[in-house]
């Protein structure tokens, strides 16, 4: 769980995967996937998800066996967060303890945290019920909840492409922020400081009633390893 050194490092922790990592550009931008180096969407059949529009819903069960519907917390802020415990930017930020920080931060204020592991079974990333709850434990990660997807159903859905790759939704239920945690792409934790940190600055737009000023920025990480 420590923090990396270099992205060299990176690159070396990738494994049962062909994606390298990427930094990838959230929908409705105009970069190409396959230009990126991962799997364009009708290679990983997802549906684009819209800011402005509303959030997809699903239901499932949490590591601790809790059902949850994204349509049960309408009348919240909720933050979704695509997570692989393997990847270097993942590291980044729980190796440093900033995203534990701002899940405090913002479940403090009444916000839903849920952290969505989209690793398909044998890939990079993919744990059980038991493993991701003493990831939790160990980090002193404080998410509302944890969601495994190894059918990469949720993920799909949301056409998540990276680890993290983050999605505010509103109290009305519509997707208000969707891509990267913060302004600095890369996978050293030194950036930290320096970076904006566009989630916590869309969440507090929300709350606050005002629009969010980047409601899309390009996510970075690694590529969700999903199975097919």
């Amino acid at each position: 769980m420590g923090t990396i050194s270099n992205a060299s490092n990176s690159i070396n922790t990738e494994n049962k995967n062909s994606s390298s990592l990427t930094q990838v550009a959230a929908s409705n931008t105009s970069a190409s996937p396959s230009s990126a180096g991962i799997q364009s969407p009708s290679e990983i059949r997802v549906a684009a998800a819209s800011v402005n529009k509303a959030a997809p819903n699903f239901v499932a069960a949490d590591t601790n066996g809790k059902t949850h519907r994204l349509t049960d917390f309408k009348g919240k802020v909720v933050v979704l967060e695509w997570t692989n415990h393997d990847c270097p930017f993942v590291r980044k930020h729980y190796g440093s303890g900033n995203m534990q920080k701002l899940q405090k931060e913002l479940t403090g204020k009444g916000v839903v945290w849920i952290s969505i592991i989209s690793s398909a079974p044998g890939m990079q990333g993919y744990v059980s019920s038991s493993q991701a709850n003493e990831l939790t434990k160990s980090r002193n990660a404080s998410p509302t909840a944890v969601i495994l997807d190894p059918e990469g159903r949720i993920g799909k859905q949301y056409g998540a492409r990276t680890t993290p790759h983050i999605f505010v939704v509103g109290k009305d239920g519509n997707i208000k922020y969707m891509g990267a945690i913060d302004s600095i792409a890369s996978p050293d934790p030194a950036d930290i400081p320096k970076a904006d940190n566009y989630v916590r600055n869309a969440v507090n737009s929300v709350i606050s009633g005002k629009p969010v000023a980047d409601s899309v920025t390009q996510p970075y990480g690694c590529s969700v390893k999903y199975g097919s």
